[in-house]
């Protein structure tokens, strides 16, 4: 494949992971990951402003997903059903891209920095989550827990996801996990 063919992006993604797992993240350089994908380091650096990136890009189009579904969502919807709603609605994006998403939690699981930018990156979610929450007139300390709640809902839904190939949706097991946190908080 030429560099100029369309892809770029996703062949250095692929490339990355690859080469995250066959020889781990600290090991990889991007010159590694652009020979792999048959690009440029420079086509590397116009798509990913580090090795990183590639693992924690789309950060801002998830938290704009997250908060304009909730700045849509019916008054009389509960702020938990909002947060995972808007949670859901992000999640689609994930679908098309299980294997890479499986890829991509081995290469986090097996490196500390790694694993502390990822709960950073749920924090900010978290937060752009209570923030739209706030804006809607749902007052504190529940707008705080029900993102806090949505978060772990779909962390748990996304290991569940994982963890079942080619079973059910990652927006189906979000909606059965706040199910089951219902029923756990039940009277």
């Amino acid at each position: 494949m030429g560099r100029w063919e369309p892809g770029a992006r996703e062949r250095l993604e692929r490339a990355a992971l690859e080469l995250y797992i066959e020889l781990g993240f600290e090991r990889t350089t991007v010159a590694e990951i652009a020979h792999r994908a048959g690009l440029t380091e420079r086509t590397f650096f116009r798509h990913f402003a580090d090795k990183r990136e590639v693992l924690f890009s789309g950060q801002a189009e998830l938290l704009e997903t997250v908060v304009n579904t909730i700045a849509c969502t019916p008054e009389a919807t509960a702020p938990i059903d909002a947060a995972t709603d808007a949670i859901r609605a992000a999640s689609t994006r994930f679908e098309e891209r299980r294997e890479l998403a499986g890829q991509r939690r081995t290469v986090i699981t097996a490196n500390a920095a790694l694993r502390e930018r990822e709960l950073l990156k749920l924090a900010s979610l978290a937060a752009a989550t209570a923030d739209a929450l706030r804006r809607r007139g749902v007052t504190e300390p529940t707008a705080s827990l029900s993102a806090e709640a949505g978060v772990a809902v779909f962390k748990v839904a996304f290991e569940r996801w994982l963890g079942e190939p080619g079973g059910r949706t990652l927006s189906d097991l979000i909606r059965d996990s706040l199910d089951h946190l219902k029923s756990a908080t039940a009277g």
